[in-house]
């Protein structure tokens, strides 16, 4: 069966952009991207390359601690000395996003874009709209610190005081995941869907499956903070004593990242662009015309 011209170059077109778009999200989704730790003890966010190459993002902070990126790669950090949530964009600019809260630690963001900022003191989960609106997501826990999202939009805590992992359902709907963890801070989720905890009490990371079966992943840390997952595959775990940021492979394989820091709390790697549709456009142009020029 013929096609008029039109529609075959129409099809040809689409054809090369979603092998363009296919590509550029391949090539975006292993890209490298900076690493973000904040150094409590001397009040600065540290920013390292790929490569390891340190710089000083943001100072004169009063012990920074929870790092999340929403969506715009805006960096958003608990400063839990001042009760405040600062925002910083890309080129370092900072903004006041919320106050008043009374020793907040750990901050994820949902699918939807609101922050939620777990409160170590009074025992609340806060979730802020992204215009700043607050309300309490959930209370009546001990000492909630790491916070992490799975895929379904669940939201787990650790609540460093009772030795357990929570589970909410975006209804607020509470569930005990795990028990038995000792001085369980941040947490992390790999592709797979397992969660990791850092459990700075044993100096341990310790895996769990989505069905709440238990592992030592890794060992030997220095009080384990702050976890991160990049683009590899590898686990990155800031060691609140040593200042150390600790490079873990899938397999266990463990070696020092990056030293300096001043009592090192959290992670968060910097998200990788969304690929514009003038882009994805532009390569779908280039994909069809050298089909094109192969053909004749």
């Amino acid at each position: 069966m013929k096609f008029p011209s039109v529609i075959r170059a129409a099809y040809q077109f689409s054809g090369g952009l979603v092998c363009a778009g296919a590509v550029l999200l391949i090539a975006s989704g292993a890209q490298a991207q900076n690493l973000f730790e904040s150094s409590s003890g001397d009040g600065n966010i540290l920013e390292y390359t790929p490569g390891g190459a340190q710089s000083t993002f943001a100072s004169g902070l009063s012990s920074p601690h929870g790092l999340a990126f929403n969506s715009a790669g805006n960096l958003f950090e608990a400063d839990t000395a001042s009760g405040n949530i600062y925002e910083f964009t890309p080129g370092g600019a900072r903004t006041n996003f919320a106050s008043g809260l009374v020793n907040p630690n750990f901050l994820a963001f949902n699918g939807a874009g609101n922050l939620f900022v777990s409160d170590y003191s009074t025992g609340d989960i806060y979730e802020y709209t992204t215009g700043g609106v607050q309300s309490i997501f959930a209370s009546g826990l001990i000492s909630p610190q790491g916070l992490a999202f799975n895929s379904a939009g669940n939201l787990f805590v650790a609540d460093v005081g009772s030795g357990n992992l929570y589970e909410y359902t975006p209804g607020g709907a509470r569930t005990n995941f795990a028990s038995g963890l000792s001085g369980e801070e941040a947490l992390a989720f790999n592709s797979t869907g397992n969660l990791f905890v850092a459990n700075s009490g044993g100096d341990n990371i310790i895996e769990i499956t989505p069905g709440g079966v238990q592992t030592n992943f890794a060992t030997g840390l220095d009080n384990p903070f702050g976890l991160a997952f990049g683009s590899t595959g590898d686990l990155f775990v800031a060691d609140n004593f040593s200042g150390d940021i600790t490079e873990i492979t899938p397999g266990g394989a463990q070696s020092t990242f990056a030293s300096g820091a001043d009592f090192s709390v959290a992670l968060a790697f910097q998200p990788v662009p969304e690929p514009s549709t003038l882009g994805l456009l532009a390569l779908g142009l280039i994909a069809l015309f050298s089909v094109k020029r192969h053909r004749t």
